[in-house]
């Protein structure tokens, strides 16, 4: 096989395409239905595509000191299953720093606080249907929520169940197919790998996150021209 040529370092960017018209074509309780037409070339025809304009989100692997994974199964309706998860949850507060966001989600979710906390991962969940950015987190330093102060769960948060989890065996369960919350797998899979390195690679909380779409005020993430 031939040499290919490929970018010194391996990078998404953003896409400047032109867009020509925007229009919500379904307005939901969380998040709407967008119907957008642009073009993929500025010679070429205008194609149309609809998405899920979505707020973001955060999700929380929270790593206690002997080395074990919080997992969570909650019920899923429209994979009509329980998946094992960990802590999430929208970015559906106007203003909203995005740690504390994470950290309000680990107390109502999972009645924890944490003391130390490291960006994990960034990632696009459904980047073919969906504007949604989820960030998860590295949460360490684990403390139980007093009783007085834990969050009323309700609906399907109300049925979650947790559990302590060696963070080889959640490795082994992604592997084996027993886990498919594309969250818990990534953070899961993310955790071993930076494990390796006694987790120095990991960047800071408030690193920036440039492709959640209130950092530049557009849907979806990137710099798209009105014209």
């Amino acid at each position: 096989m031939g040499e290919e040529s490929r970018p010194e370092l391996i990078a998404d960017r953003q896409s400047p395409r032109r867009l020509l018209a925007s229009e919500t074509v379904f307005a939901g309780k969380i998040w709407d239905v967008v119907s957008e037409k642009f073009l993929l070339q500025e010679d070429g025809e205008p194609l149309t595509r609809e998405y899920i304009q979505h707020p973001g989100a955060v999700a929380i692997l929270a790593l206690d000191d002997q080395e074990r994974v919080l997992l969570l199964r909650q019920y899923r309706h429209p994979v009509r299953m329980d998946l094992w998860e960990i802590p999430a949850g929208l970015l559906d507060v106007d203003g909203e720093d995005f740690v504390a966001a994470a950290a309000r989600e680990l107390a109502e979710e999972a009645d924890l606080t944490a003391t130390d906390w490291h960006v994990l991962t960034d990632l696009f969940l459904s980047p073919g249907s969906s504007s949604e950015a989820l960030r998860i987190y590295l949460a360490q330093g684990i403390a139980e929520v007093p009783h007085e102060d834990r969050h009323t769960r309700t609906h399907e948060e109300a049925e979650i169940e947790l559990a302590w989890v060696p963070l080889e065996e959640a490795v082994e369960a992604v592997l084996a197919g027993r886990i498919h919350s594309p969250s818990a797998t990534a953070a899961i899979l993310a955790a071993a790998a930076a494990k390796l390195i006694n987790y120095r690679s990991l960047r800071p909380a408030d690193a920036p996150w440039p492709e959640h779409h209130s950092q530049h005020g557009t849907w979806p993430a990137g710099p798209v021209l009105q014209g």
